[in-house]
């Protein structure tokens, strides 16, 4: 691994007046080092992301950074100016500048480097000793670590030489005021309290190599000089490593400090949270804490998470492979149902409106008559039908972005599209999908010369995963796979009898068992999949995964409504929208009621699905729109029966819950939740 930075990339004497003729003075050592590719290319890359946001900091720094492409290694310039540049600090003007260049695929060990230098300055020993240093190999050395501070500092002398600094930056740390009486009268929080203040952080910046890391430095000082405990999670270049899930769960707030989104949000949900920029975090650290935790004593809170499936609860990136494999599928499904919705919704109208033989209306870009209904049914059709026709490729796309992120990409789309092209449908774009992200995964871990590493996301990656992708698809397993679901789509046309009403047993019980987790999304994938490709058979599975699919939460709500003392006043309230949620087919509007209860909850429900999956398929049902509930049941074959198979499961699932709740409660035993105080009387609580 080459260095980091070198004397040669090293101004103690720099003469530029203004932040972009400092960039292009450090720019040019990195060219003259071989660090950089293209001058121009990379100024530009540097000026964009100064564009974001000015990269000035209280106490004399600026640090201009980018990712680009130009970039062969990560590199540091550093250029120290005696009158000052202006990058955009509040205190004003910079005297110490560093350049940071990355390439767009930088290797960790550098990476995590630039995040500990980050860090560094943060701390004014270490930024006095560059102010001091008298030759580039020992500032070089400074910043890379080989020499510490409090070394440079011995050898240089005590006082840093001027630098047009204010004097007050070259003395040693003040030590901090006497308290006031106010600040060191007793703490008003109750004398039990065992434990500090307990707050989680997370930072993050558009590039992840200076502001995030630096960020977190202060925070955690800031911190310690509260006497709190203070944990953060930096999310940036050098990796992102998540906290302990038992630290946020103890946590009494939360403080975001970033520029952008914070990844797995909702982890944090439901606690007291300041959320501002990066830069904030940097410069306001100790009125941050200051903040939350005045939010914490009013009781201020975020909005509670979205609850998880029972089944799905726990995951975490440590699971095995069959969880990540489960992860990956099902963020292709999720970014897939948009497609679905639209796509689907459109053609189901269009049928609507234009019959049954609308798919056989001539394109509405040659032929369109505006006062024509058909025309319109034919425009919608016609839409729809492009719609849909990324469903394959989107799948196949995010499947890889699930396991190799954005290089994944490309080889995703490309052999979902293939998939499309020799007829192997969404089962082809399943496993296009799962090829494709382990095709990246095995070329990101090939060692890669430096030069070679700028260019190996934009180029290299997306060249050779697509070939081999699309050798596979096109030579290999894509003819078998085509051949299968072919066979699938045969056989479900052909179902009749008692096998349509068993696989409308297995999809109801699907849809049920976790209630919007990967079994629901399976059955559900499956069901959309065959709208690709319309015939009676897909159409009734369709009909069949829908109506069991609205199941759960219509009957929880019928549950609350008929026998409201067996539920707390909480899953009451839940009930009532449980109607709209169930009527829209959200299944996930059961979930509060079973992650509350699901030995009792989730079998009723279970139970109900397979008799209205089986009732749908025995009774012909069919359903060309891939979602919508009760408001496309005009577009559903036997509609009434339709409506009879969902009143039947939810009356079974309703009456079960009922059942098995109500054994939960012996005749004289205390109720497992909450009590809850009749109106009128005064509930007291004696503490022992």
């Amino acid at each position: 691994m080459s260095e980091l930075i070198t004397a040669e990339l090293v101004d103690l004497g720099l003469s530029a007046e203004t932040k972009e003729a400092a960039a292009r003075s450090l720019a040019e050592r990195m060219v003259a080092a071989g660090r950089v590719t293209d001058l121009e290319g990379f100024l530009a890359d540097v000026a964009a992301r100064e564009a974001q946001m000015p990269t000035g900091l209280d106490g004399g720094i600026g640090i201009p950074h980018c990712r680009s492409a130009h970039v062969t290694e990560p590199t540091l310039a550093f250029g120290r100016s005696a009158s000052g540049i202006d990058f955009g600090a509040p205190d004003g003007p910079a005297d110490l500048i560093f350049l940071i260049a990355a390439p767009t695929g930088g290797d960790a060990d550098h990476l995590t480097i630039l995040a500990s230098l980050a860090r560094h300055l943060m701390d004014e020993t270490f930024t006095g000793a560059l102010r001091s240093a008298t030759e580039p190999a020992r500032a070089a050395a400074l910043i890379r670590g080989d020499e510490s501070a409090a070394e440079a500092a011995a050898d240089e002398g005590a006082k840093p030489e001027a630098d047009g600094k204010p004097e007050a930056e070259a003395k040693p740390e003040t030590p901090a005021p006497t308290p006031s009486p106010e600040s060191s009268a007793p703490s008003p929080e109750p004398t039990t309290a065992a434990r500090p203040f307990r707050i989680v952080a997370v930072t993050s910046c558009p590039t992840g190599i200076a502001h995030t890391y630096m960020a977190a430095e202060s925070l955690e000082k800031a911190g310690k000089a509260a006497g709190i405990e203070l944990h953060v999670e930096t999310q940036g270049s050098a990796g992102f490593k998540r906290l302990d899930p038992q630290l946020v769960a103890d946590a009494d707030g939360v403080i975001f400090a970033h520029d952008v989104e914070v990844r797995d949000k909702d982890r944090f949900a439901g606690k007291p949270t300041v959320d501002v920029g990066v830069k904030a975090g940097i410069n306001r650290a100790a009125e941050l804490i200051t903040e939350v935790r005045a939010k914490a004593a009013r009781g201020d809170a975020s909005a509670p998470a979205r609850t998880a499936a029972p089944m799905d609860k726990g995951s975490d990136e440590a699971d095995g492979f069959g969880t990540r494999l489960r992860k990956w599928l099902m963020t292709g499904v999720s970014y897939m149902v948009p497609f679905v919705a639209a796509g689907g919704l459109l053609i189901a109208l269009a049928f609507a409106i234009g019959g049954y033989t609308i798919d056989k209306a001539p394109s509405v870009a040659e032929h369109f008559v505006w006062t024509d209904s058909t025309s319109w049914a034919a425009l919608l059709f016609q839409v729809g039908g492009v719609a849909f026709g990324f469903l394959v490729p989107i799948l196949a796309g995010f499947i890889a972005y699930g396991m190799a992120d954005r290089p994944g990409l490309v080889p995703g789309f490309v052999g979902g599209a293939i998939a499309l092209t020799i007829n192997a449908g969404f089962l082809g774009g399943l496993i296009a999908g799962l090829l494709a992200g382990a095709v990246v995964m095995a070329i990101q871990r090939v060692s890669i010369p430096p030069v070679l590493r700028g260019i190996m996301p934009v180029v290299v990656i997306p060249l050779i995963s697509s070939a081999v992708v699309g050798f596979l698809m096109f030579l290999v397993i894509g003819k078998p796979v085509a051949a299968l679901q072919k066979a699938l789509t045969d056989w479900l046309s052909g179902l009749s009898g008692a096998n349509a009403i068993i696989l409308g047993v297995i999809l109801g019980l699907m849809m049920c068992f976790d209630l919007g987790g990967p079994l629901n999304k399976v059955a559900y994938a499956f069901a959309v999949g065959g709208l690709a490709n319309p015939n009676e058979g897909s159409l009734k599975v369709m009909a069949a995964v829908m109506a069991a699919g609205m199941v759960p939460p219509l009957a929880m709500a019928l549950a609350t409504t008929v026998r409201g003392k067996l539920f707390t006043k909480t899953e009451r309230e839940n009930g009532k929208a449980a109607w709209v949620l169930g009527a829209s087919f959200i299944t996930e509007g059961a979930i509060p009621f079973a992650a509350a209860d699901p030995l009792r909850v989730i079998p009723s429900a279970m139970a109900g699905g397979a008799v209205t999956g089986a009732l749908s398929m025995a009774f012909g049902c069919t359903l060309r729109a891939p979602h919508g509930g009760i408001f496309v049941v005009p577009l559903i074959g036997q509609p009434l029966l339709y409506l009879v198979a969902i009143a039947a499961g939810t009356c079974v699932t309703t009456a079960l819950v009922i059942l098995l709740k109500g054994l939960r409660k012996s005749p004289g035993a205390p109720s497992t939740g909450p009590a809850e105080t009749p109106p009128g009387e005064t509930k007291v609580t004696v503490a022992a």
